[in-house]
């Protein structure tokens, strides 16, 4: 498969944006520096939009989906742009501005290369957002530690929506498997496994992991063998 085929449509942007590929090209900044808070938030204000972008995506190539799905699609739109304005808001609060840094739509970009629901759903739901709720956690606590407020604020509120987008995505997958039998088996593996080679083409060697939050995961509908094998991938990225 080629790099090419890994990728799917890029979403519009305005010329605000200094849009970039690869992890690399972006403004990774050191831990120790002062902008590092305002460049997270901007890339993030940006990755929420690539998520309502997904679930809009969704919308439009599913139509025969199921309606209750179709309703949980619509609601993580609504719940995206929320996130949108109070990412931006910290953003704009410590100086940021819209534009101030490059962004990546990669997420964007992956899904519209995949051609079933159930894929979407799998990766971009029950993978990068999962793994999302971990991140938020880990967020929540160091954003208490260092008394901003607002952030502590801003990730507890995302982390419920969070929580309710993946574990939709497990009820739905469950559900479309049944109804979709081997096929719907079979899209899913192959989504998975083409997201994964797409993403390590655009993280290259920055592949982060957190710490795995358990009980979060156990309130998105995760089991514990499905628990325990996101800890072995923790534990395998974060090996020396």
């Amino acid at each position: 498969m080629t790099a090419g085929s890994l990728f799917g449509d890029a979403p519009a942007r305005d010329p605000r944006f200094d849009v970039k590929e690869l992890w690399r090209e972006m403004v990774n900044l050191g831990p120790d520096d002062p902008e590092l808070m305002t460049e997270f938030l901007h890339r993030q204000m940006n990755e929420e939009i690539n998520g309502m972008e997904i679930s809009a995506r969704n919308l439009v190539d599913f139509p025969d989906a199921p309606w209750e799905l179709r309703m949980q699609m619509a609601r993580q739109c609504w719940d995206e742009s929320r996130h949108i304005e109070m990412f931006r808001r910290c953003c704009e609060s410590r100086g940021g501005y819209v534009g101030a840094y490059p962004v990546l739509n990669f997420q964007y970009r992956i899904m519209t290369a995949l051609p079933s629901l159930i894929g979407r759903l799998a990766v971009q739901n029950r993978s990068f957002e999962a793994a999302g709720i971990d991140a938020i956690q880990n967020e929540i606590n160091a954003s208490r530690e260092r008394g901003d407020d607002d952030l502590v604020e801003l990730f507890d509120s995302q982390l419920a929506d969070e929580v309710q987008h993946v574990r939709y995505a497990n009820v739905w997958i469950k559900r479309l498997t049944e109804t979709g039998g081997a096929k719907a088996i079979l899209d899913l593996v192959r989504s998975v496994q083409q997201a994964t080679e797409a993403f390590k083409v655009v993280a290259g060697d920055a592949m982060i992991a957190y710490p795995v939050a358990d009980d979060i995961r156990r309130e998105a509908g995760f089991t514990e063998e499905e628990i325990e094998r996101a800890r072995e991938i923790v534990s395998e990225m974060t090996a020396v």
